[in-house]
Formats: structure tokens, C-alpha cells, sequence
């Protein structure tokens, strides 16, 4: 907060800083999936929340907006807890849905004045898109950002299970739009992956299937500095990155049959060294049929 400026404002106005370390057990009887969560203290604790994402891309689910962000309301390093239980890319959507329908933000605005393309949620490029989303139904925001860059939101795997939740809808014959003409800010060469993740799944599949399926974080060697960071930050047990022996001079390797594909390396990378990549029969699988 301090960095981006948002303290000294804050400070101003007399905000008091919410309790975001330290959280919670809630049991949500509706969810679609996940019936028990870890909340932050003070979004319980909170009147009411008003939910203020950005749009960028995400290696996982396309892009992080107005469904994804409230991933921050689970506490600290309980994240990566998901990662695990919930390997597939589909599972872990409708578990940012649940958290959705638990805490029920009243609005959702999404800062698309300055957007992120490429290599994201932090690793990719600034990209000026000038928009404001303000809504209460966040389907309809991350629909709508995805009609921004040129995206199908059928993409983005958090649209299906949020309409089927109630959250709202992505159907854009259904979404009423007022303010700016819509189209005068659409960008069709914004840099995001343009297909659904394939479902990944640890069980029943064998390693060398998995490998073919499933996208996975890669090491650009010619930008890794070795830093570490990747293989501090890896949730997996055993961890799927790891040294070469006794060489922590060179970069370090991925032991996929361990990976959960949760792309936290690709995350926290400070260099932008890590990537997704997408195996040739997973752009196969992903790619929309017709009869």
C-alpha cells in the first residue's frame, strides 16, 4: 500500500487497515464445491465489502478479475492449500465462485485504465485500455473484460459455474451495458491465451499423459537468476522445483510428476523467467469443436 501510493491517501481519510493475516472457519451450506473456508478477519468482521480488482492475464484461469479476486480473502499462505487439494483448473474456479457467494461483495469495480498482457498476473506488460467496469454482478465484469481484449469468456473457466451459482451472468444478449460505447476501447491484439485450460488431474492419469495434457510452468535459463524464489514458494510435498545437486549456481529444474500446476513459481518469479507453456495435445483438446 505504501508502494502504490494507496497509504499516505488512506491516511488522509483516516482508513483503518482491515485484518487480512489472520482469519476464520466458515462453513458455506450453498457452494457449489467447497462447504468450508478460512475467511479473513476483517472481511467478516467488515459491514460489507466493496471489491476492486484489476485486469490482468493469469496463467491458471485467463485472466484474475472480479471472481478471482476475492482470492485474497483467504489469509496468507492458506492459498496454496487450494493449489493442492484442487490440481484441476475447473475445481479451483468453482472454489473462487464459493467464496464469492459466501462473502457476497456489494459492488465490483475493475480497474481496466491500465491492464496487464503477456506473461501475467505479475510478470507481464502494461497495456492501456482507459476503461472503468462497475457492476454488482461479477460474471458480468469479468465478461465484459473479456470482451475487451478479445477473449471468449467461455475461456475464463469461473463463467459456467458463476451463472450456475447465481452470481450472474456471462451471456452478453443478457448483459446491459450504459455509459461509453463499449466498442471504442476494444482491443483485438491484447496478448492473453485465447483457449479453455484443459482439465489436469492428478488421478488416473500416468505421468507421461499428464505431461501431454497438462500446460506447465518452464525455466527461460537465459533470464533465471537464480534467486531461489521459485523453489522457496513451491506448495507441492515434496516440492516439484528443486536444485540441480549441489549446483545452486545453475538454475533450477522441474520434477513435473510431482507439479500441481498451481503456477505459483510463474507468480512470484522477480525476473519473468517462468512461463506457461502448452503441450501440442493439450492446443488440440482445447480447441472448440463443431458437428
Amino acid at each position: 500500500m505504501r508502494r502504490s501510493g494507496l497509504k499516505e491517501i488512506g491516511d488522509d481519510y483516516g482508513f483503518v487497515l482491515a485484518d487480512f493475516d489472520t482469519g476464520r472457519q466458515v462453513f458455506h451450506k450453498d457452494a457449489l464445491l467447497v462447504k468450508s473456508f478460512t475467511i479473513a478477519s476483517g472481511v467478516i468482521d467488515a459491514d460489507g465489502l466493496i471489491s476492486l480488482p484489476k485486469l490482468k492475464t493469469h496463467g491458471l484461469t485467463r485472466i484474475t478479475g472480479a471472481i478471482k479476486n476475492q482470492f485474497g480473502c483467504i489469509p496468507g499462505m492458506m492459498k496454496s492449500q487450494f493449489h493442492l487439494k484442487l490440481p484441476d483448473p475447473y475445481d479451483f474456479a468453482t472454489m473462487l465462485v464459493d467464496i464469492n457467494t459466501f462473502i457476497k461483495p456489494r459492488l465490483y469495480i475493475m480497474d481496466a485504465v491500465m491492464a496487464m498482457e503477456g506473461n501475467g498476473p505479475r510478470n507481464g506488460k502494461p497495456r492501456k485500455l482507459g476503461v472503468l467496469l462497475f457492476s454488482s454482478d461479477p460474471v458480468a465484469v469479468d465478461a465484459v473484460a473479456c470482451l475487451l481484449i478479445n477473449l471468449n469468456p467461455e475461456f475464463v473457466p469461473t463463467s459456467k459455474p458463476g451463472e450456475l451459482s447465481g452470481l450472474g451472468t456471462y451471456h452478453n444478449d443478457n448483459i446491459e451495458i450504459v455509459g461509453d460505447e463499449l466498442n471504442a476501447f476494444i482491443v483485438k491484439d491484447f496478448e492473453v491465451e485465447r483457449s479453455a485450460p484443459v482439465h489436469c488431474t492428478t488421478g488416473g492419469l500416468t505421468k507421461f499423459i499428464k505431461n501431454q495434457i497438462c500446460e506447465r510452468p518452464v525455466i527461460d535459463k537465459t533470464k533465471c537468476t537464480v534467486c531461489g524464489t521459485c523453489v522457496k514458494m513451491c506448495p507441492a510435498v515434496p516440492k516439484a522445483i528443486d536444485w540441480h545437486t549441489g549446483k545452486k549456481d545453475k538454475p533450477p529444474f522441474y520434477k513435473y510428476e510431482q507439479c500441481i500446476r498451481c503456477f505459483c513459481c510463474q507468480e512470484v518469479c522477480p525476473e519473468g523467467a517462468i512461463s506457461v507453456y502448452k503441450p501440442a495435445l493439450a492446443k488440440v483438446m482445447s480447441r472448440p469443436f463443431s458437428i
